[in-house]
């Protein structure tokens, strides 16, 4: 653990941790993709979970999946029902053996889900006309459902936004400072309006007691009012900056966590977005430098972004 004085950059007292924090964090406390890195217990699931919530931010696959498997299991479901019903509650239903049987109730109870309705096979008896009115309400309300999170899925607004994998202590002026980047990589969203804060936690010895502190970074700008290109986010390391003289050890030793949140307008949502990410110490690397990553064009008429380069850094030569 470090022995410092107390750096005099900005201590931000309001990160909802205590000053004793570190000895109970585990890992990380926010993951590269801006999610927190948190389980919650003491409540029931139930009172945690939001469902309509949840299923927006799934991952697209995750989604997809869900909503196929619902899809099967409802009409299996169903499908079942009409089976213990008998073959004498429907008319239409062609013979066969149980397999296709089974087929033919699981094909009715998609037509029945869905109001599709083809008419070969039709329910006579009254508990299989209450079975398929209720399917058809179930596959209604279904239907509105999953409608309703397609639409927020892709109505929601992103930032669009990808950052380095590293942040790099480089040189900066006459001295040296702590930078990383990042842009947008959407053609059509360009941010305006942009804002970006960058916290620090780290583990210092205050009167021979280890202590979790955290420090709010002065920047060179924390406001752009648009960004169509990269931004690199540079935090000088003066006399008043947290990490003056911090080695390599000094940022292990004190369990660096630099918190970023950033904040701009996107056009095409008409919305604000915001994005947050970390980086830890060990994602912080010494005496790099980022390479440039923008480039004229062949005839000199545009500026081309290069964003296979954003993650691209050398090392300077000691």
């Amino acid at each position: 653990m470090l022995s410092r004085r107390n750096p005099s950059s900005r201590q931000n007292n309001n990160t909802g941790f205590s000053t004793n924090a570190a000895d109970n964090l585990g890992g990380r406390f926010i993951n590269k993709d801006g999610s927190y890195n948190l389980v919650k217990e003491g409540m029931p699931f139930w009172k945690r979970a939001s469902i309509f919530h949840d299923m927006l931010h799934l991952p697209q696959w995750k989604f997809i999946a869900i909503i196929v498997l619902f899809y099967l299991a409802i009409n299996c479901g169903f499908a079942v029902m009409y089976w213990l019903l008998g073959t004498a509650e429907f008319t239409g239903l062609t013979p066969g053996n149980n397999w296709h049987m089974a087929k033919e109730f699981f094909y009715f109870s998609t037509e029945t889900f869905t109001t599709v309705g083809y008419g070969r096979v039709n329910p006579v008896g009254d508990a299989a006309n209450l079975v398929a009115g209720l399917e058809s309400l179930t596959g209604l309300l279904s239907l509105a459902i999953a409608t309703g999170l397609i639409y927020g899925r892709f109505s929601k607004p992103r930032s669009y936004l990808a950052f380095s994998e590293h942040a790099l202590i480089s040189p900066y002026k006459d001295g040296t400072g702590l930078m990383f980047r990042f842009a947008a990589y959407k053609d059509m969203h360009t941010l305006t309006d942009l804002e970006i804060r960058v916290n620090v936690g780290l583990r210092i010895i205050e009167d021979g007691t280890p202590t979790y502190k955290y420090f709010t970074l002065d920047l060179e700008r924390t406001r752009v009012e648009n960004m169509p290109m990269s931004w690199t986010v540079v935090h000088p390391i003066t006399d008043e900056s947290p990490f003056q003289g911090f080695t390599e050890e000094d940022m292990r030793t004190g369990d660096v966590e630099l918190y970023v949140m950033l904040r701009g307008f996107d056009d095409v949502f008409s919305n604000f977005v915001q994005q947050r990410t970390s980086y830890t110490y060990n994602e912080i690397l010494f005496n790099r430098k980022f390479v440039p990553m923008y480039r004229e064009s062949d005839d000199g008429k545009t500026t081309i972004l290069e964003l296979h380069k954003l993650n691209i850094h050398n090392t300077i030569a000691g």
